[in-house]
C-alpha cells in the first residue's frame, strides 16, 4: 500500500502569518479611513471658519460704511475701494468694494481661518472662502414737496425769490432722469406769505397751505430721526459765524478734516466736488461766504449773508433769514425746511434765491446715505 504522509508540523505558523496580514490590512484600512475622515472634518471645519470670517468681514463693511469715502468713489472699473486685511478671533479677511452704479455696490470679501493663515499647513492646504454681497444706498425718506417748507409764515422783500420749478445747478453735468415736475414754491401750515419790491414766489402752486405740516415733517425722515441723523454728521460745529469753502491737502486731495470745508458744489470736477458732508450746527449760525453742499442741520436759527451758495438739503429748527449782497445772490439749490419753532416769519431779503433742485437733493441724499443688503438674493459665493 502507498504510504500517506501524516506530518503537518508548521501549518499553524503559516495560518498565523496569514491572519496577521489580514488583521494588519484591516487595521491599516481602518487607520487610513479614520485619517481621511479626520482630514475631511478638519477641512470642513476650516471652511466653516473661513465662511464665518468672511461673513464678519461683510457685516463690518455694512455696519461701518463711510459715506464720505465710499459714496464719492468713481464707478468700477475706474476705481475700487480696498478693504485691508483685518483679523478676527478665528481668522483674517480682506477684499474690495466696487461701485456698480450711482447707488449699487458689490462688497467682495476673501477670508481664511487662523490655521490656513498662519502657515501651519502646507502650501497646497488650507481653506479659503470668498463672498460677494450686493448693497444699495438707503437715502433718507424726506417729505419734500416745495422749495421752502415751514410751519410759520414767510416775508419776501427786495429781489428775493422762492422757486418750486426744478433747476439744475450751474455746472452740474451728472444729473440723471431729466427735470422733475414743478413743486410748490412755499409749503406751510396756513401761515401768511407776503412779498414786496421785486420779490417773487413761483411753483405749482406758488404757495401750498398744508395742514399736515407738523413737527415730524422736520424731525422724522422715514425710520430716521433728526437726532439720529445728527449722529452721522461728518462736521459738528457750535453756533457762531463761519466762512466755509473747499480746502486741499498738500498732496492736492480734498481736506475733509477741515471743519469749514463743506465740499465744492461750484466746481464739481475739483477734488472736493464729490464731498457731501452731513453738517450739524448745535446752535444758531451765520454763514458769510462762500459755499457748501450736503445736508445742513441747524439746531437754532440760520442767517445767510452775501453770495453764499448751498447745494442739497437744509433743515433749520429755528428761523431762516437771508440777505443777499447787492447784485449777488444768496442761493440755495435743493430744498430748505425751516421749522420756525418760534412761529415767526422767514425773512428773505436783498437778492436771495431758493431754487428747488431734484438733482441737488438726490445727490446729497445718495452721497450721505448708508447701505443695506439687497432684499432678494443679495449675496453669493465667489470663486
Amino acid at each position: 500500500m502507498k504510504r500517506v504522509m501524516q506530518d503537518e508540523r508548521g501549518i499553524a505558523l503559516a495560518v498565523a502569518i496569514f491572519a496577521l496580514v489580514i488583521v494588519g490590512a484591516l487595521v491599516a484600512g481602518a487607520f487610513f479611513a479614520g485619517t481621511q475622515e479626520q482630514r475631511v472634518a478638519d477641512n470642513t471645519r476650516r471652511l466653516g471658519q473661513s465662511f464665518g470670517v468672511a461673513e464678519v468681514g461683510i457685516g463690518r463693511q455694512v455696519a461701518r460704511w463711510d459715506p464720505a469715502r465710499n459714496n464719492a468713489v468713481a464707478k468700477y472699473p475706474a476705481a475700487t475701494l480696498v478693504v485691508p486685511d483685518s483679523s478676527t478671533a478665528t481668522g483674517v479677511f480682506g477684499g474690495q468694494v466696487l461701485k456698480l452704479n450711482g447707488n449699487l455696490y458689490l462688497i467682495d470679501i476673501i477670508a481664511r481661518d487662523s490655521a490656513s493663515r498662519s502657515g501651519r499647513l502646507n502650501s497646497r492646504g488650507g481653506a479659503r472662502q470668498r463672498i460677494g454681497l450686493l448693497v444699495r444706498i438707503q437715502p433718507l425718506q424726506m417729505d419734500i414737496r416745495a422749495s421752502l417748507t415751514t410751519q410759520g409764515g414767510a416775508n419776501l422783500t427786495g429781489n428775493a425769490s422762492v422757486d418750486g420749478r426744478d433747476h439744475v445747478p450751474v455746472g452740474w453735468t451728472d444729473c440723471e432722469g431729466g427735470l422733475d415736475t414743478s413743486r410748490a414754491g412755499i409749503r406751510n401750515d396756513a401761515g401768511t406769505v407776503s412779498t414786496s419790491g421785486n420779490a417773487t414766489v413761483a411753483g405749482t402752486p406758488p404757495v401750498m397751505n398744508d395742514t399736515s405740516v407738523s413737527d415730524k415733517t422736520f424731525t422724522q425722515y422715514g425710520d430716521v430721526t433728526y437726532d439720529q441723523l445728527a449722529t452721522r454728521a461728518n462736521v459738528v460745529l457750535p453756533g457762531g459765524t463761519y466762512r466755509t469753502e473747499p480746502t486741499l491737502r498738500a498732496d492736492g486731495s480734498c481736506d475733509k478734516g477741515n471743519l469749514t470745508n463743506w465740499g465744492d458744489g461750484i466746481n464739481r470736477t475739483a477734488p472736493c466736488g464729490n464731498y457731501f458732508p452731513v453738517i450739524h450746527v448745535t446752535g444758531s449760525v451765520t454763514l458769510n461766504g462762500v459755499q457748501g453742499q450736503g445736508i445742513l442741520l441747524v439746531d437754532g436759527d440760520l442767517e445767510v449773508q452775501g453770495d453764499y451758495q448751498f447745494y442739497g438739503v437744509t433743515i433749520v429748527r429755528g428761523r431762516l433769514k437771508t440777505a443777499g449782497g447787492g447784485s449777488t445772490d444768496a442761493h440755495f439749490w435743493g430744498a430748505v425746511m425751516a421749522e420756525n419753532v418760534d412761529i415767526e416769519f422767514q425773512n428773505l431779503s436783498g437778492s436771495a434765491t431758493l431754487n428747488y433742485s431734484k438733482c441737488a437733493i438726490t445727490q446729497a441724499l445718495q452721497m450721505t446715505g448708508t447701505v443695506a443688503p439687497m432684499v432678494s438674493r443679495g449675496w453669493a459665493q465667489l470663486f
